[in-house]
Formats: C-alpha cells, structure tokens, sequence
C-alpha cells in the first residue's frame, strides 16, 4: 500500500515539474516583442532567448544522465528545480540582453536536470504494465503547459511587466522544491565506483554545439561562410570523437549498448523524427495567423489551443492503449495521423476559414497523443533499470536535438520563396498585416515547409514499424532485461 501511494506522490512531483518547464517554453514567445523594446536590444539576440534555453538543455541532458546514475535521480531532480528557480528569478531582473540570454541558459541548466531524470523517475517507481498510462498522465502537462503558457502570458502582458512571466517562478519553485526534497526517495542504488567521463561530456558539447550554431547561423550568415563551415566541421569531427571514446571508455557517458536494442534504438530515431518534423507547427501556424490573417499575438496563440487541448484530452488514452497492446501500434498510428495533418496544413492559403484550421490542429493534438506516451513508454521499458537516467537522457536529448533543428530546417525551407529578411521578422512576431501579395507569398513558403515535415513524419513512421514491438516486457542491455520487481508482482 505504502509502494502503491509513492509511485502516485512521485508522478505528481514530477508533473509539477514538467509543468513548469512547459508553461515556460511557450509563454516567452509572446513576451519577445516586449523584451526587445525594453532592453533596447535587436533581433539577432532576441532570438538567443529562445535557443540559448533549448541548446545548452540539449547539450546537458546526458551530463546530468549520467551523473543522476552516479549520484542519484532524486537528488539531482531535487537540484534542479533549484537551479531553474534562480534562472528564472534572474531572467526577471536581466538589466539587458546579455545579461537575460545568461539567465537562459542557467534556467536551461536547470531544465535538464529536471527533463534528464523526469521519464527515469516515473519508470522506476511504475511497474511495466502501468507505465505507459502514467506517461500519459505526464503528457497532459505538456499540453496544459502549452494552453496555460500563451494564456497566462497574455494576462501578465496586459497587466504587467515581461519580467513577471518569469518571476511567477518564484513561488511556484519553492512548492515544487519543497515537495521533491520531502516527498521523493532514491530507490535504485547508485554507481559511486565508476568515474564520470569528463573527456567525452566535452567533446559531446563541443560537437553539438558547434552542428547547432553552424545550422542555425548559416540561414541568416550564408551556408558558404568560412565561419559556418568551420563550425559544422568542428561539430562533426567532435561528436565522431565523442562516439569513439564512448565505445572504447570502460566508463562512458553515453552507453552505446543501448542502441543495441532494436526497440530502443527505432524507439529513440522515431522521437527525433517526429520532433523534427512537428515542432516548428505552433511557431508556423502562430505567425500565419499574425502575418497573414492579422490577429494580434495573444488572439494567435488562443486559437491555436486545439493543439493542446486535444493533446491534454487524448494523452491518456494512447498510454492506456500503449499499457494493453505495446507502444508501436498507437506510435505508428499516431505519426500516421500526424503526418496526413500535416498534408492538410501544407494547403493553407489565406482565405482558408478557421474551423478547417482547428480541425486540422486538433488532428496534430490526437496523432501527438497517440505516439508520445507509447513511444516513451516502449523506449523506457526497453532500457535496463541501472541506466534509466541515461536512456531517458538520450530519449530526451535526440527529442531536443529534433525540435532545434526543426526551428531552422522550417526557416531554411521557408526562406526559399521568401526574402530572409522579412522571413526572420515574422518568425519572431514583429510583422504585422502582411499586404496581399506578400501574404500569398509566406503562406506558398510556409506551405512547403510544412511538405517537408510530412515527408520528414513518413521517415518516423518507417522507424516505429521497423522496430519488433511485443508489448512492454522488452530487454535493454541483453544481459539486463527490465522485468517487474517482486515488489511490483505483489502489486
């Protein structure tokens, strides 16, 4: 009974945590605009408040995998909500950009370790028949996140400072503080003896950082610059490093023998596939609905809300699913949903009435529900207990990794047809009506854009049927299986 009652008191903290990092991840967009005009800042660096956060959360999560399989889960899940607290309450009192875009990435730090050990926690404390409804439950908090954070965003604007959308952290993190350092317990022993592979952490940032920031510069600097070359070589030649010394470490960051199990390893590439594919959705509808339409910010991010909404609404129903028949059917399915919204996105034009595009976003929101839980749930299972921090870890990094350049592959797309410059101003919500012939020519890019995450989807869906998926008893390491405890046979 006392087991029975943890496992729901650990998914309630770790939902309050996932909360908070959603609620922050879409409502800064809405307050860029007002940034930039109070710190008499520029474009350029604006957009580093956005993917400063997401990169260096990107860059630390196998870190903080690893470390959370030396050290702890709970401890460094506990660190967490710490770090993002101060990140948060220093975002607030920035006095320029410089000075905020270094808050982000501390507050960035802070979300990895909560993302690193999050999916750990749950899988730990759930057995394996139960896992995928409690990922569904953890996955209506991204999409209330992404419904309370435009909403709530909106509300501080009209009454307040940007700065408040930020400091309403405060409180928030002490509660979520407190309740983690009472409430959670370390169950699985930790790895004291073996040492953290500093090396190969180094070379693993190096390498995405340099790929990252050569991709996403070169839109704007020119994909021939000898600085832009430079920085994907350097990216390159670094990660190739970082995977030789991770097959040859005795003690290694990253253990390669995860991808040696075929449900993981399609699990994983289906993830960042799907996030590729579908994260640049909110930021392309969204600036369709300002640029070309004409709705004000805060009228945009409210009708783009079926998304969520029905990713809240269905969410527990594919874990539960997932929970009855394994992970890939719904996953497949839910990409093949995904993939056909897409399709119908790439029709827009700028007539088309808003019933058909709520349609459409609620069909994103039911195909997300259906692969995000199932699919977490089978690449979860599928990992040994000893390693669950760092399987969620690369679970969560190759999602990251999707999702940033997801941002630059629908620039880049879009840029095709479409002057650069006024592609950055709308991207980042500055541009107000377009006039007609520039508003027929944004929703032709965006069009194509959203073409090439359909044909990105496909490229998911072929990894989640490929994968041999028989329910949720899998094996991560071949010599580990995750099987249910006696504790939880007992349940």
């Amino acid at each position: 009974m006392k087991k029975l009652q943890y496992k729901w008191i650990a998914l309630s903290v770790v939902t309050l945590g996932s909360l908070m990092v959603a609620i922050d991840s879409t409502i800064v967009i809405l307050a860029l605009p007002a940034m930039l005009q109070d710190l008499h800042s520029d474009l350029v660096r604006m957009t580093w408040v956005i993917t400063s956060y997401l990169l260096i959360s990107t860059v630390l999560l196998l870190s903080f995998g690893r470390m959370a399989d030396m050290f702890g889960r709970v401890r460094l899940y506990n660190l967490g909500f710490l770090v993002f607290t101060i990140g948060s309450v220093l975002c607030g009192l920035a006095p320029n950009d410089l000075f905020l875009i270094a808050a982000r990435v501390l507050q960035g730090a802070g979300g990895a370790m909560l993302n690193a050990n999050a999916m750990a926690i749950i899988t730990e404390v759930f057995p394996p028949g139960e896992r995928g409804t409690a990922m569904g439950f953890n996955s209506i908090t991204w999409g209330a996140g992404s419904v309370l954070g435009p909403v709530l965003g909106g509300l501080i604007l009209s009454l307040a400072s940007w700065r408040w959308i930020f400091l309403v952290n405060l409180p928030v993190g002490l509660i979520a503080m407190l309740a983690a350092y009472f409430l959670l317990h370390e169950i699985a022993p930790r790895q004291r003896r073996e040492p953290f592979d500093i090396l190969g952490a180094l070379l693993f940032c190096i390498g995405l950082v340099g790929l990252l920031f050569g991709l996403l510069e070169g839109i704007s600097v020119g994909w021939r610059s000898p600085l832009i070359v430079a920085l994907l070589l350097i990216g390159l030649i670094a990660l190739l490093a970082f995977l030789w010394r991770e097959r040859h470490y005795a003690s290694p960051m990253l253990n390669l023998q995860l991808f040696s199990n075929r449900v993981y390893a399609f699990s994983v590439l289906a993830a960042m596939l799907q996030s590729l594919a579908v994260f640049a959705v909110n930021f392309l509808v969204i600036f369709y609905l300002q640029g070309v339409r004409g709705y004000s910010p805060l009228v945009a991010a409210l009708l783009i809300l079926p998304l969520p909404l029905f990713i809240s609404l269905v969410g527990p129903l594919g874990g539960r699913w997932a929970d009855r028949i394994g992970g890939a059917i719904p996953a497949t399915i839910g990409l093949a949903i995904q993939a056909l919204a897409l399709v119908l996105l790439g029709l827009l034009t700028p007539t088309t009435p808003y019933w058909q595009l709520a349609l459409i976003l609620a069909l994103m929101g039911i195909g997300g529900s259906f692969f995000w839980s199932p699919n977490t749930s089978t690449a979860m299972s599928a990992a040994p207990r000893s390693h669950l921090s760092v399987a969620s870890a690369t679970l969560n990094t190759l999602r990251n990794v999707g999702m940033i350049f997801s941002f630059a592959v629908a620039l880049d797309v879009a840029a095709v047809s479409m002057p650069p410059a006024l592609v950055a101003s709308v991207f980042l919500g500055t541009v107000g009506h377009l006039a007609p012939a520039i508003a027929q020519a944004f929703t032709a890019a965006m069009d194509h854009a959203f073409l090439a995450s359909a044909l990105i989807c496909v490229l998911a869906i072929a990894c989640s049927l490929v994968r041999a998926d028989k329910g949720p008893q899998l094996t991560g390491l071949t010599s580990a299986p995750l099987q249910p405890t006696a504790s939880e046979r007992q349940e």
